[in-house]
This record gives C-alpha cells, sequence and structure tokens, in this order.
C-alpha cells in the first residue's frame, strides 16, 4: 500500500481535507483511520507529480535558452529557403550560438558551461569586466589596490601639469590610526629650489662619484616594460636630470635616449654573461664604460618576489631581448634564485670590489629586501673585515610591484620597506659605516609625503617605478602578466604598444617627477627646513590610537653611531642578531635565533634617539 510504515502499524493513514486534491505537505497532515484511501492515494500521487515537474524544471530549464537557439535556427533557416535574406543572417547567428551550445554541452572542462551551454559564458564575461566596473563604478577614492584613486589622480595630473589644489578639505579621517602627517613651523623659511634636491653617491673607495636626484626611476627592464614605455621613461630622466635603473634585463637600445642609467645587474648577469650563464668580466667592463651608465646596482632580491628566480620561455627569447640580454636564441632564459659568483658574505664584498675596478671605478651598491636580519649583519660584517664596503644599498619593501609574482610572495615574503630601512639605517650607523654607504628606498612611493616619510627614518634618496608607470598612462588594470597591457606600458605586443607616444609621455615623466619636487619643496619649506636631508623623525607623526599621537622618533629606535661595535648596546634584538652573524657564511651561527619577536619589534621597541645619517 501507499501508507506510510508508522501509521500502518497504528491503522490510520494521513490525509489532507483542506485540498481537494490533497496535494498538502506531510507535515500538516492529520491522522484518520483508513477509510479514506482514495485520498490518501490521491495525495501521493500529486506529490509525485508536482515532485517530478519541479525536478523537470531544475534539470532542464537551464538548456532552454540552447534549445530555444536551436529551434530558431532551423525556424530562420526554414525562412531563409523562401528567399529572404535577413532570415539568413538570423540563422547564421542562431546556428553559431546553437554550435557554442553544443561545443559547450561535451567539453569537459568547464562546469558551468558544460551545465549551462551558452549562457556560461555569461559568467566569464561578467566577471572579466567586474575589475572595471569595480574600478570605475564603485571604489572608493582612498582604497587602495594597491593604488587608491586619489593616488593615481595626484600623479596624473602632475603628469598633465594641472592644477593640484584640492576643494572643501582632505578626504582623510585624520582620527583614524595610522594617520601620518609633518609637524609645521610657526617660522616657515622660503621654498628650496628642487634642482638642488640631490644626493652625492660614491665613497672613499670610488673614483666616479655620481650626484643623484632624491628621486628616481626604479627598477623596470625592457621585457616587463614595452619599448616605447623605456623609450619614454628615458627621455623624460634626461629632461629632469634623475635615474633610470635598467631593471635585471640590462641595458636595451631603448635604454640609451640621453637619461643616465643605472645599472642593475641580477643573477642572470644578463648583458654581462658567457654562454654558460656565469659573469663574463670583459662584457661588463664593455658595458659598463658606456658614459650613460653612472652606477652599478648589483641585485640579490626584488620586493615582489625576494628569493624566487624566474624563466623567460625560449618562445617569448625576441631577437632583442637576445641581443639585450645575451642569451641564445631558442632556449629558456633563465634567472637563478641566487648568484652564482660569491656564496658568503666576503666572497660579496669582493665581487663588489670587482665590479667598482671592472667599472673603473664608478658607485657600486647592491639591492635587496630584507629577510632573514642576521644576513644584511653578516654582509655589513663582511665589509669591516675585508675592508671593501659598497657605495649604496638600496632597501627594496615586500610592499613591492612587478609584472608576475606568485600570490604567496607577493603578500607574505619578505620585509616591508619602513622597517627594512630602519633596519639598515641602523646597523650601518651601529657599524660605523652610515657616512660611507648612501641608503636609497623603494616601495609604493608616489606623493612628495612618501618621499619625505622615507628620507625622515634614514633614507637618502627613493625610488618608484609605479608612479612613472601612471605618468606614462597605466590605468592599473591589473593587466601586467598578460602581455594585454591596454595603455601599452607593460606589453611586447606592437599594436598595444603603439598607443603610446613617446614624446608626449616623455613630457608627462619630466612633469611628475618636476611637480612633485616642488610640492616636497613646500612641504620641507613648511616644516621651517631648507632641504629635504634635514628631515628627521621628529618632524613626522603618526596617530597610534584614537586619543595618541607620536613622533617616529617616539615610535621606533635608533642606534648610535658604532653602538654594535662596543658595549653599549644591550642585549636585545640587534646585540643578539648582531652576536649570531657571520661574515664567513649567510647562516648564522645558531638555528635557534627567537630574539623578541624579530625586525618589527626592535623597530619599535625601547626609542634611544634618532641616530645619524
Amino acid at each position: 500500500m501507499w501508507g506510510i510504515p508508522e501509521f500502518e502499524q497504528a491503522g490510520r493513514l494521513p490525509v489532507y481535507p483542506q485540498y481537494s486534491q490533497c496535494a498538502l505537505p506531510v507535515e500538516r497532515a492529520k491522522i484518520v483511520s483508513p477509510g479514506c484511501l482514495h485520498d490518501q492515494g490521491c495525495a501521493i500521487f500529486w506529490r509525485v507529480h508536482i515532485w517530478g515537474a519541479r525536478k523537470m524544471r531544475q534539470r532542464y530549464v537551464r538548456l532552454l535558452p540552447w534549445t530555444i537557439l536551436c529551434l530558431g535556427a532551423v525556424l530562420a533557416l526554414l525562412l531563409a529557403v523562401t528567399g529572404s535574406r535577413g532570415w539568413s543572417v538570423v540563422a547564421g547567428a542562431a546556428a553559431v550560438l546553437a554550435l557554442l551550445g553544443a561545443r559547450d554541452w561535451l567539453q569537459p572542462k568547464h562546469a558551468v558551461q558544460r551545465n549551462y551551454p551558452v549562457i556560461g559564458h555569461v559568467r566569464w564575461f561578467v566577471e572579466s569586466l567586474r575589475p572595471a566596473v569595480r574600478q570605475y563604478l564603485f571604489e572608493a577614492d582612498e582604497e587602495a589596490a594597491p593604488f587608491s584613486r586619489a593616488q593615481r589622480t595626484l600623479v596624473y595630473r602632475r603628469a598633465k601639469n594641472e592644477a593640484g589644489d584640492h576643494p572643501f578639505g582632505t578626504l582623510l579621517d585624520v582620527y583614524r590610526d595610522g594617520y601620518e602627517f609633518i609637524n609645521h613651523s610657526t617660522r616657515p623659511v622660503p621654498s628650496a629650489d628642487p634642482a638642488d634636491f640631490r644626493v652625492t653617491v660614491g665613497g672613499d673607495q670610488c673614483r666616479q662619484p655620481y650626484s643623484a636626484s632624491i628621486l628616481n626611476i626604479s627598477a623596470m627592464s625592457f621585457g616587463s616594460l614595452s619599448a616605447n614605455a623605456i623609450r619614454a621613461l628615458n627621455r623624460g630622466a634626461a629632461r629632469g636630470g634623475f635615474y633610470h635603473d635598467t631593471g635585471e634585463g640590462s641595458i636595451s637600445p631603448y635604454h640609451c635616449e640621453g637619461g643616465d642609467l643605472v645599472w642593475e645587474i641580477g643573477s642572470g648577469y644578463f648583458g654581462c654573461r658567457d654562454e654558460h650563464g656565469r659573469f663574463d668580466a670583459q662584457r661588463f667592463a664593455a658595458q659598463a664604460a658606456l658614459e650613460q651608465v653612472k652606477m652599478i646596482e648589483l641585485k640579490l632580491s626584488q620586493g615582489a618576489k625576494p628569493g624566487h628566480g624566474g624563466i623567460l620561455p625560449a618562445a617569448k627569447v625576441t631577437p632583442e631581448i637576445s641581443a639585450t640580454r645575451k642569451v641564445p636564441l631558442g632556449q629558456d632564459c633563465v634567472s637563478p634564485a641566487l648568484h652564482q659568483e660569491f656564496s658568503n658574505p666576503i666572497e660579496m664584498m669582493q665581487f663588489i670590489g670587482r665590479l667598482r675596478e671592472l667599472s673603473d671605478g664608478k658607485p657600486v651598491g647592491f639591492k635587496l629586501c630584507i629577510g632573514h636580519p642576521w644576513e644584511f649583519m653578516g654582509m655589513v660584517k663582511a665589509m669591516l673585515e675585508t675592508g671593501i664596503h659598497p657605495d649604496f644599498v638600496v632597501v627594496d619593501g615586500a610592499e613591492g610591484g612587478t609584472g608576475a609574482a606568485p600570490v604567496e610572495f607577493a603578500d607574505h615574503i619578505g620585509v616591508p620597506m619602513r622597517e627594512g630601512l630602519l633596519f639598515v639605517h641602523n646597523v650601518l650607523t651601529g657599524a660605523g659605516l652610515r657616512h660611507q654607504v648612501k641608503v636609497g628606498a623603494a616601495g609604493r612611493i608616489i606623493s612628495a609625503f612618501d618621499i619625505a616619510s622615507a628620507l625622515a627614518i634614514g633614507a637618502d634618496w627613493v625610488n618608484s617605478a609605479r608612479g612613472f608607470m601612471f605618468a606614462l598612462g597605466c590605468i592599473q588594470s591589473l593587466a601586467c602578466n598578460t602581455n594585454r597591457c591596454p595603455t601599452g606600458v607593460a606589453t611586447q605586443d606592437p599594436l598595444r604598444q603603439r598607443g603610446l607616444v613617446v614624446p608626449d609621455k616623455a613630457d608627462r615623466v619630466f612633469r611628475f617627477h618636476a611637480n612633485t619636487l616642488t610640492a616636497l619643496a613646500d612641504m620641507v619649506a613648511a616644516a621651517g627646513l631648507r632641504h629635504p636631508s634635514a628631515l628627521r623623525p621628529r618632524h613626522l607623526v603618526r596617530r597610534v590610537s584614537a586619543t595618541e599621537i607620536r613622533q617616529f622618533a617616539q615610535l621606533h629606535r635608533f642606534l648610535e653611531p658604532g653602538s654594535l661595535l662596543d658595549d653599549s648596546l644591550a642585549d636585545g634584538f640587534y646585540r643578539q642578531s648582531w652576536e649570531v652573524a657571520r661574515a664567513e657564511s649567510f647562516e648564522g651561527l645558531s638555528d635557534d635565533l627567537r630574539p623578541y619577536g624579530g625586525v618589527g619589534e626592535a623597530l619599535t621597541a625601547c626609542p634611544r634617539g634618532e641616530g645619524t645619517r
């Protein structure tokens, strides 16, 4: 029988008197005698009928658009046979979509398209529009992803030489945690000439010191950027008197537009390698002798993906890339994760000394994103032991960018720029070398305040990559790794980069640099200072709670000159890490290094003054 077992045992069956067809759900049923078997059977019939209809609707309604297209294609084809040309077009379009639906139904890779032929493509289309729709319609002005609309607009306006005045007060919440500002003076001074905002790089071991601007173009190689983008950057640098870092991809013909160059040498030794990928002294000397090359930068790691190498597939090694990087055509271009020319800090300093001699005494330094603290301290110990020291160190922050990086590396590896900068400044100061080694900084630097913040905590100059990309017209489409950059900045597609007109964009690069330094001059003057190099931690302030603000000098710890070399520094992170560091090895003396939480805690604990430059 149709009865439910527990009701059958009781001799009773459920019926549904509220409905003539007995279709009420069982939880609302009344328990009656077996006399109403007809009603019971009717109820079960209608329940099965409704359930089946519901299942049919759930199973097949998703195929309705495809079915309509197939029927429409047949109908349009029949009408087209009668002689109507318009129906021929309709029949063709419907047939194409019907075939697309058949492909979706049969393909095994995409479940959405397999279950929803034709209309499943709508999901991918809408998803592709999401970043642009969000950026243009829904993104708040101060929402950084990774740069806010306000930051991008600031660069665009300065690059176009438009007025930068802002009406109706700040859009920032000045009472939120982390808000920062510069203390002004009641006796401001006249603004200095931004052309004087320069720093001389080159210690007593350098024969050709270089006067660098305090704002320069950070490392972006030909290959990651288009040829037209490289040309525009270099022309802008030539006009503005600031340098252009080549990136790891070596010096291309597009770098030779008259701008000063910092030649970056990575672990692949591109531009100065032999057929086995090892360093070639003769090729290096020939390139380093170029008049445009003002400094040599040895790249140990970069902020976006520290500790990670890279491979440019053979298919992407064009004749231009082959000639620029000195790599063979038809083979993968490998950039290892570590250098082959040295294996410990002492050998690294010896290699730097060798590069300085081969370049006829030009400034030589290195760039890194700080990782294990004892490794950089080991490098500083090697400077003291060998008597060879670099002319500069560039600190790249983990917030740095690149065309393509693994998500985990970009999000969770490396020390952020400010903590890394403070650490490098403190170690060099504590070792008594800060006056001989200049320090640069890179990592999300866009505005004059960003520059001032870095200078106040230890930098001598700063580099910006994405700021100058915005000046070129980058719209942050986040397509750098697809070769489909819509503005022609980060692509090798000839048709796409044709949209980037070199003379116009070179002017924008120049104006962004000039107007940013003018804004910095005004900020420094408002603080009562005549030059950005006079900025100190006491001049900058950060809100740490709703009711408390502190100067950077109160927030951060600054070592005294030579304090790592004597007993004046109490036991703590710096003392313990210094004792663990070795000049003979990048590994520390102990694997069990757990001092006071790491770099971040060391930089924010026990302030002891502001140190020296």
